[in-house]
């Protein structure tokens, strides 16, 4: 009997409508995007950035272990050894396109030279401005310094 009245007055469609009406009238939450800016964590992992020591000389060593951990295979490098017999990259690509953000490259970096800022806000117009090449990274992690410093900083505060 009490299959048939649940059947008869439709009882899972009135919950359904019971929880719809409940999200219909509960306060909306809406962020006017480009004026308002979300809370954002500073452990996110956005746009690339190569880093350089405090004297103007790149951080990156060519040990090629970010190309090695990458499991999207985004990140390209061709090395050379220098006059002073140091050895620096020649060529330092990551295709934005494959890249899956996971941030492998950065933990596996031993001189912190490759790490994930948390700009998220770029886009790409024409064919091959996903390819950030080794000037691009430099460019940006040269302009945002003072932003990657304050995040590695909170970063050690949580370890």
């Amino acid at each position: 009997m009490r299959s048939f009245i649940k059947t008869f007055f439709l009882w899972e469609l009135l919950q359904g409508l019971r929880v719809t009406l409940r999200a219909f009238f509960a306060p909306k939450f809406t962020v006017q995007y480009p004026e308002e800016k979300t809370p954002q964590s500073p452990r996110y992992r956005g746009l690339h950035a190569l880093r350089r020591y405090a004297n103007g000389q790149e951080r990156c060593i060519a040990c090629k272990l970010c190309e090695a951990v990458c499991p999207a295979l985004a990140i390209t490098i061709e090395s050379d050894v220098g006059a002073d017999g140091t050895r620096r990259t020649t060529r330092y690509d990551i295709d934005l396109f494959k890249c899956i953000y996971c941030g492998f490259c950065e933990e596996a970096c031993p001189v912190d030279a490759i790490v994930e800022t948390r700009i998220h806000e770029y886009h790409m117009e024409h064919r091959g401005e996903n390819i950030m090449t080794k000037d691009k990274l430099l460019a940006v992690g040269e302009r945002y310094e003072a932003m990657i410093n304050a995040d590695k900083a909170a970063d050690a505060r949580y370890r």
